[in-house]
């Protein structure tokens, strides 16, 4: 406990998945935290409470939390939501780029335009969005900074089934390592997260349908799922000064996934189009 006692963080996509716990974990660890999202309720379908929003979650277990609407693809709503960081608690000093979403569930030549832009203006757009607000902030306090994008292991080698966003967090890996490098001597560093398939409302119809999730399951050395906690704990690890040495690195969250050949991991997932 206390790891980020004194730190502000601001999280995209923060209501519900991914975003929520890491908000949950960051605060236990001691920060403030800017919970940001299209709407403050939780999705559908997910596998948290769906009674009480993540700001609220974080006062109610003592610590500090305010929720800033925003839609990372507009660049002044991710402004606002830094600088409502910065009014409200003084600074920024962690970013989550977490806000994504998933357009598949069948080859290239099947899927529409619609399906790319929606991908890169999500996932590319918003994660450059955030990166390049939190940066002016944190050049301004002149002490660095931690910017923590959410990757995927569609990043580092990509999927058959899902080739729009295979390039968007393809995108944004390499983006993360941009970032390492233009702004380490600053004390800024930028590193990815990679999971894998995890529990969320994203993937849960992937997950309760028993053959996709065995298939899943069959691919992974662990033998398990991802769980929203696994992604929570590594993103408390990189806010906090026991990273302070990491810089430009994706982080594959997979039970060992990514060690095998992703040209044999497709999963069935053509059998359905999901969209978030």
């Amino acid at each position: 406990m206390g790891k980020l006692n004194g730190k502000v963080a601001l999280v995209t996509g923060a209501s519900s998945g991914f975003g929520r716990g890491i908000s949950l974990a960051l605060a236990e660890e001691g920060a403030k935290v800017i919970v940001a999202d299209l709407k403050r309720n939780t999705n559908e379908g997910g596998f948290e409470d769906n009674n009480i929003s993540t700001d609220q979650v974080i006062i109610e277990m003592g610590g500090q939390a305010i929720f800033a609407e925003c839609d990372v693809t507009k660049a002044t709503e991710v402004k606002y939501a830094v600088q409502t960081a910065v009014e409200e608690f003084g600074r920024l000093d962690i970013i989550v780029n977490n806000a994504g979403i998933y357009r598949g569930g069948d080859y290239m030549h099947n899927l529409t335009e619609e399906d790319l832009d929606m991908c890169l203006n999500v996932n590319v757009k918003g994660s450059w969005n955030g990166c390049q607000h939190a940066i002016t902030q944190f050049l301004k306090q002149g002490d660095g900074g931690k910017i923590i994008n959410i990757v995927s292991t569609a990043g580092l080698g990509g999927y058959p089934s899902q080739a729009p966003y295979n390039m968007s967090k393809g995108a944004a890996a390499n983006l993360t390592r941009t970032i390492a490098i233009e702004y380490g001597p600053h004390k800024i560093t930028a590193n990815g997260i990679c999971p894998t398939y995890c529990k969320t409302s994203l993937t849960r119809p992937f997950f309760e349908n028993e053959e996709l999730r065995n298939n899943v399951e069959s691919k992974i050395p662990l033998g398990r799922w991802g769980e929203v906690d696994d992604v929570a704990k590594l993103a408390v690890f990189l806010a906090s000064e026991d990273s302070n040495y990491i810089n430009g690195v994706m982080v594959p969250l997979d039970g060992g996934e990514t060690l095998s050949s992703f040209s044999n991991q497709d999963f069935g997932l053509r059998v359905s189009s999901f969209h978030k």
